[in-house]
C-alpha cells in the first residue's frame, strides 16, 4: 500500500482506482491526506466508482464555497450522510453533475428518512405554486392549477423531480459504502411510482393553467397509469404509460391531456399514451362509456393483459376509480376468448423478435432468461386462474408471484427462486439506468472489464473465495438467467405433473379444474383429455416414470408451441406405449434436448409422420445433430435406394421382400418428412428424395418378382423389362401423396417368341403392382399405368417396337405431351435408354410439333380448366388444378418444350424447375416471368405436401381461415399466427403466375 502520513492503514490511492500522483493531489486538495481521514478514505474506496466520487468531491469543494467546512465536517462524523453521498456520486455521473450544478442539494442527503408520498406531492406542487381547484376540493377530489406555466414551469418541475430522485437513489445505493438499511426492489419501485404520480399531478396542474388559464375547469380528466408505473414497480428511467378518461371527451380535455404529456416529457420522463384504444391512431381522450364499448367489442388479448396493471393515478380520481371498476371484470374474462392462445403465443414471439441476435445475451429486459419472461408468464397465469381466484388480482410482479405461490399455482421453492431472480435482474437494471440516468436494459459488453467492475460494486456484489466481485457477478447473471430461462417449466408444467401425480402436495394445491384451465390457456382444446395423458405418462412404473417426470415439463412446453397440442400429446403417449420396452428412447429424450424438441414439434404438426413413426421409431436417432449438422440431412437418397434394393432382393419369400421394401420406404418417408417439417430440407430436395425411394421400391419389387419367376420356371427370364417413370415420377418431383405413373416395356431375349415374352412380362408387371398395392398401414404404393397407349383399354406391357409403332401412327398430342416427362426409373437400364431414344423422335421432332398439335394442347388445357376441378373446390386455392397451381405451371412448361425443344437441347429435361431454368437461359420467357412460375410451383408443391403431412392423406384443396389452415401454414414453415399471411402469399404468388400462364397460352 502507498503510505499517507506514514500510516499503512490508509487505503492506497491504487485502491481508489486512480493514478497515485493524481489521487494524492486530490486528497491533499480536500485535506484528507492525514491520519484523521482514514475512515473517510476507506468509505470512499467502497464507492461504486471511487474515481468519479473523488473527482466530484473536488468539484463540489470548488462550488460549495463557505459551505465546504460544514460539508467536510459532516463527511467525517456522519457515516449515514457520508454513505449516501459517496454512493450516489460514485454510482451516477448524471446525479453527480446535478449535485455540482446545484451545490445546495447536498443538504437533501442529510435526513435519514425519505420523504413520504404526501411530502413528495407537496414538493412537486410547490415547485409550480399549484393550488387546488376550489370545486374539486369541495368534492374531496383535489385537482390543482399551477401559477407557473411555459418554460419556467418545466425548469422548476425538472429541478424538483431530479432532487427527489437524488434523495431516493442515495438511500438506495448507500449500503454499498456504509452499513445503511437495504432498500429492496419493491420499495424502490413503489417510491419511484409515487414520485411519478406526484410529478404528473404537478404536470396536470401546469396543463390546466396552460389550457384554461384562470377560467373555469369544465371537464373531468382522469389519468390512468399502466405498465410498471401502474403496478408501482417503476424503473429509475422509464416511459410512463398512461390512458386518459374524460367527461366530456372534447377538445379541451384533449388539449389538457396533450399538454400534460408535453410538460411531463420535457421535465421528467417520456409520457406515452400508445396503450389507449386504437393506439396512436385513436383519440387521446375518451369518455368512460366509449372506453367500455371499445373493450367489449374491439380489444385484443394483449390490451386486456395491459389492463392487469391499470391504476387510477391522478386527476379526477373518482372518474379513474369508475374506469377501473368498469374494465376490471373484462380483464378476468379475456382468457375465455377463442383467440386467447394464438394471440398470447404471437405476442411471445413478437417480444422475442424485438431483440437483435447479437444483443440477446446482454438484454436484461427482452433477452433469453429476461425480466419480460417472468412478467409475461406471471401475467398469463394470473389471467388463467384469476378468473376464479380473486387473490391473484394484484398488480406488481413480485406480489403476483407471492399470490400464485400462496394459492398453490406455483411451488414454494419455484416461487421463491423466481422472486429472487426477478429482483436481482431488476436491481442490475436500476444500477445501469442510474449511471447516466438513461433508459437502458443492456449489460456492458462482455469484454469491458472496467464497466463490469463498476456494475458489480454498484450492485453491492462482493468477492467470494477465489472469485473477485466481477466474476461473482458474471456467474450470478448466468445462474439467474438460466433459472428464468426455465420459466415455463417452473410456472406451467411442473405444477401440472404435481397435480397429476399428487406429489409434493404440501407445496402445491393445484386442483384438477385449475390444471385444466392452465392447459386450456396453453392451447389444449381438450384439457381434460390432456390431463389424462399427462397422468398416464407421469405415473409410468419404475425408471420410465422417473424419467418422464424429469423430461415432461420441457416436452409439454414444446408441444404447446405446435398448432395441435392435443394431437401432439396423444401422439407422444402412443409413441411411448410403442416404445415401452425400448430403454434408449426416454434416455435419448432426456440427454439430447435437440432430439426432444424436434420430435415434439413433429408430433404436434404432422399426423402423417406420427403414424409412420409408430412403425419406424428407429428414425428418432436421426433427430440429433452430427459433426456436419442434422443427421436427418446427412443421408444421401442414392445410398438409401441401394440399401433398400439390396435388403429386399435378399429375401426369398415374396411377403418378406414386400415387408423389407416397405420398411425401408417407411423409414425414408419419416426421415424426409421430418426434415421437411423441421425446415431442414427444401422443396426440390424433398421431391428428389421421394422420387428416389419410389424408384428404388419399383426396382426392388421388379427384381424380386423376376427372381421368383425364374426360380419357379427353372430358367432365365424370357424377356428384359424396363419401367419408365411418367408424370412427377419421371420428373423426379413426387410429393407425399403422389402415385407412381409408369409404363412397362419389354424386349424378348433372342430365341423367345414375342407372344411368350409378352405373357410373361404381363404377369410380372401385374405381380409387381399387386405386391406393392396390397393393403398396409403405410401410405399406399399405387402403381398407375393409365398413361399407356390406348389408356385403360391397352395392354399393360408392350415391346419397344410396339410402342414405336403406336406413337408413330396413333399418338395424340396429349400422349406426346405426356412423353415429355418419360424417364427410366427401374429394370433393364439399356432397354430403358432405348425407349427414351425412341421417345425423343416423338417428343422432340425435327422442326418441332405441328401447329395443330399446339392448338390441340391449348384446347385440352382450356377443357381441363373448365371441367377437371372437383365439384365445390375453390379454384383460387386448389393446389393442383387451381389458378396458378401445379397443373398450370407444368402445362406451361410443357407447351414451351413442345414448341422449342427442337431448337434448344437444354429443354430435353423432365424436371419442371430445371426446364424453367432452361427456358430462362434461352430467353424464351422474361426473367421475371420465369421467376414467377418457379415461385408458384414451389409454393403450390410446399402447400400440397403440407396438406398431406397434416391430414395424413392426399389432399389438394387448401382450407379457409381457421385452425386447420394454421396447422398447414405451420407445416409449410410459417409461424402459426401468420396463417392468413401464408394464404395471402399463396394467392398472390399463384395469381401472378396465372398471368404468365395466360400470356403463354394466348401467344
Amino acid at each position: 500500500m502507498t503510505k499517507i502520513s506514514g500510516r499503512s492503514a490508509v487505503p492506497s490511492t491504487g485502491r481508489l482506482g486512480l493514478l497515485e500522483k493524481t489521487a494524492a493531489g486530490d486528497l491533499a486538495t480536500l485535506g484528507w491526506n492525514n491520519d484523521e481521514s482514514i475512515g473517510v478514505l476507506w468509505a470512499l474506496s467502497r464507492s461504486p466508482d471511487a474515481d468519479l466520487a473523488l473527482r466530484t468531491l473536488v468539484r463540489l469543494k470548488d462550488v460549495a464555497g463557505d459551505d465546504w467546512a460544514e460539508l467536510d465536517g459532516l463527511i467525517a462524523t456522519d457515516t449515514g450522510f457520508r454513505g449516501r453521498l459517496f454512493a450516489v456520486i460514485g454510482a451516477s455521473d448524471a446525479l453527480a453533475d446535478h449535485l455540482i450544478g446545484h451545490p445546495d442539494t447536498w443538504r437533501l442527503l442529510l435526513p435519514a428518512e425519505l420523504p413520504d408520498r404526501v411530502e413528495i406531492e407537496r414538493r412537486m406542487l410547490a415547485a409550480v405554486d399549484a393550488e387546488p381547484v376550489a370545486d374539486e376540493v369541495a368534492n374531496g377530489n383535489p385537482v390543482y392549477r399551477a401559477a407557473l406555466s411555459g418554460p419556467k414551469a418545466v425548469v422548476a418541475l425538472r429541478l424538483a423531480y431530479r432532487n427527489l430522485v437524488l434523495q431516493l437513489a442515495a438511500h438506495d445505493v448507500a449500503p454499498t459504502v456504509e452499513d445503511e438499511p437495504v432498500m429492496w426492489f419493491p420499495e424502490v419501485g413503489a417510491r419511484l411510482a409515487d414520485l411519478a404520480d406526484a410529478a404528473l399531478t404537478a404536470a396536470l396542474a401546469v396543463a390546466i393553467r396552460e389550457v384554461c388559464g384562470d377560467g373555469e375547469l369544465n371537464v373531468r380528466l382522469a389519468v390512468i397509469a399502466m405498465g410498471k408505473c401502474g403496478a408501482r414497480e417503476l424503473n429509475y428511467v422509464s416511459d410512463v404509460d398512461v390512458i386518459f378518461v374524460a367527461e366530456p371527451a372534447d377538445g379541451v380535455s384533449a388539449r389538457i391531456a396533450g399538454e400534460l404529456m408535453r410538460v411531463g416529457t420535457l421535465a421528467f420522463f417520456e409520457v406515452d399514451a400508445a396503450l389507449r384504444p386504437e393506439g396512436k391512431a385513436g383519440a387521446l381522450t375518451r369518455t368512460l362509456e366509449s372506453h367500455v364499448a371499445y373493450y367489449k367489442r374491439w380489444a385484443k388479448t394483449w390490451e386486456f393483459q395491459a389492463l392487469l396493471k391499470a391504476r387510477a393515478m391522478t386527476g379526477d380520481m373518482e372518474l379513474g376509480a369508475d374506469y377501473i371498476a368498469a374494465v376490471n371484470p373484462m380483464v378476468w374474462q379475456a382468457a375465455e376468448r377463442d383467440d386467447f392462445v394464438p394471440e398470447v403465443q404471437a405476442m411471445r414471439r413478437r417480444v422475442e423478435s424485438l431483440v437483435p441476435e447479437d444483443l440477446r445475451e446482454r438484454n436484461l429486459k427482452l433477452g433469453s432468461g429476461s425480466l419480460r419472461d417472468v412478467e409475461f408468464a406471471v401475467q398469463l397465469l394470473q389471467m388463467v386462474h384469476g378468473r376464479v381466484d380473486e387473490s391473484l388480482r394484484v398488480q406488481a410482479t413480485v406480489d403476483a408471484l407471492g399470490a400464485l405461490t400462496a394459492g398453490g399455482y406455483v411451488g414454494r421453492d419455484d416461487g421463491a427462486n423466481l422472486i429472487a431472480s426477478y429482483q436481482f435482474l431488476r436491481l442490475l437494471e436500476h444500477r445501469l439506468q442510474l449511471q447516466r440516468m438513461s433508459r437502458t436494459h443492456l449489460l456492458p459488453p462482455f469484454d469491458d472489464d472496467e464497466a463490469w467492475r463498476w456494475l458489480a460494486r454498484a450492485a453491492h456484489i462482493r468477492r467470494e473465495g477465489e472469485l473477485d466481485a466481477t466474476s461473482v457477478l458474471r456467474e450470478q447473471i448466468k445462474r439467474q438467467s438460466l433459472r428464468v430461462r426455465r420459466l415455463h417449466e417452473k410456472l406451467f408444467y411442473r405444477p401440472l405433473l404435481d397435480a397429476a401425480t399428487r406429489f409434493n402436495t404440501a407445496e402445491l394445491t393445484l386442483s384438477d379444474s385449475s390444471a385444466e384451465r392452465r392447459l386450456a390457456a396453453l392451447g389444449y382444446a381438450q384439457p381434460e383429455r390432456a390431463m389424462k395423458h399427462i397422468r398416464a405418462l407421469a405415473s409410468a412404473p419404475l425408471r420410465r416414470g422417473q424419467i418422464q417426470l424429469l423430461i415432461l415439463p420441457q416436452l409439454l412446453e414444446t408441444i404447446s408451441r405446435t398448432p395441435d397440442p392435443d394431437a401432439g400429446l396423444l401422439n407422444y403417449r402412443r409413441l411411448c406405449d410403442v416404445m415401452e420396452d425400448a430403454d434408449w428412447f426416454l434416455r435419448l429424450l432426456r440427454d439430447d434436448g435437440v432430439v426432444a424438441e424436434r420430435l415434439m414439434k413433429v408430433l404436434g404438426t404432422s399426423e402423417y409422420i406420427a403414424n409412420l413413426l409408430m412403425r419406424a421409431p428407429e428414425v428418432i436417432h436421426l433427430y440429433s445433430d452430427g459433426p456436419d449438422g442434422p443427421k436427418l440431412c446427412d443421408i444421401r437418397p442414392q445410398d438409401v435406394a441401394k440399401g433398400l434394393i439390396a435388403s429386399t432382393v435378399r429375401q426369398r419369400d415374396l411377403k418378406r421382400a414386400v415387408a423389407a421394401a416397405r420398411s425401408h420406404r417407411r423409414a425414408e418417408l419419416v426421415r424426409v418428412a421430418s426434415a421437411d417439417v423441421l425446415g431442414l430440407m427444401d422443396v426440390p430436395a424433398v421431391c428428389a428424395a421421394l422420387s428416389s425411394v419410389w424408384a428404388a421400391v419399383l426396382n426392388a419389387a421388379l427384381t424380386v418378382v423376376i427372381n421368383a419367376s425364374e426360380a419357379e420356371r427353372g430358367e432365365k427370364a424370357p424377356a428384359r423389362i424396363a419401367v419408365i417413370g411418367m408424370g412427377r415420377l419421371g420428373g423426379g418431383e413426387l410429393g407425399y401423396g403422389s402415385d407412381a405413373d409408369v409404363l412397362f416395356v419389354c424386349q424378348p431375349v433372342p430365341g423367345v417368341a414375342e407372344d411368350v415374352a409378352l405373357r410373361w412380362a404381363q404377369t410380372v408387371a401385374e405381380n409387381v403392382r399387386s405386391m406393392l398395392g396390397s393393403p398396409s398401414d403405410d401410405p399406399p404404393l399405387e402403381v398407375d399405368t393409365g398413361l399407356r397407349p390406348e389408356g385403360r383399354n391397352g395392354p399393360i406391357v408392350r415391346t419397344l417396337a410396339s410402342y414405336a409403332a403406336y406413337y408413330d401412327q396413333w399418338a395424340q398430342p396429349w400422349e406426346v405431351q405426356a412423353l415429355l416427362r418419360a424417364h427410366q426409373v427401374a429394370g433393364d437400364d439399356n432397354l430403358g435408354i432405348d425407349f427414351l431414344h425412341m421417345c425423343d423422335r416423338i417428343r422432340y421432332p425435327a422442326g418441332g410439333v405441328s401447329r395443330e398439335a399446339v392448338k390441340e394442347i391449348r384446347r385440352i388445357k382450356a377443357r381441363v380448366d373448365s371441367e377437371r376441378l372437383p365439384r365445390g373446390a375453390d379454384p383460387a386455392t386448389h393446389t393442383k388444378l387451381g389458378r396458378g397451381g401445379l397443373a398450370d405451371i407444368e402445362w406451361t412448361v410443357q407447351l414451351m418444350q413442345l414448341r422449342y425443344a427442337h431448337r434448344y437441347a437444354s429443354l430435353h429435361n423432365t424436371s419442371t424447375l430445371e426446364s424453367l431454368d432452361a427456358i430462362g437461359a434461352a430467353e424464351l420467357l422474361a426473367e421475371n416471368d420465369v421467376a414467377l412460375l418457379k415461385d408458384a410451383w414451389i409454393t403450390a408443391t410446399k402447400a400440397r405436401n403440407a396438406l398431406v403431412l397434416v391430414r395424413g392423406k392426399p389432399v389438394d384443396q387448401l382450407p379457409g381461415p381457421g385452425a386447420q389452415l394454421r396447422q398447414i401454414a405451420y407445416a409449410a414453415g410459417w409461424p402459426e399466427d401468420e396463417a392468413s399471411e401464408f394464404l395471402e402469399h399463396y394467392l398472390r404468388v399463384t395469381r401472378r403466375a396465372k398471368a404468365v400462364v395466360l400470356k403463354v397460352f394466348g401467344a
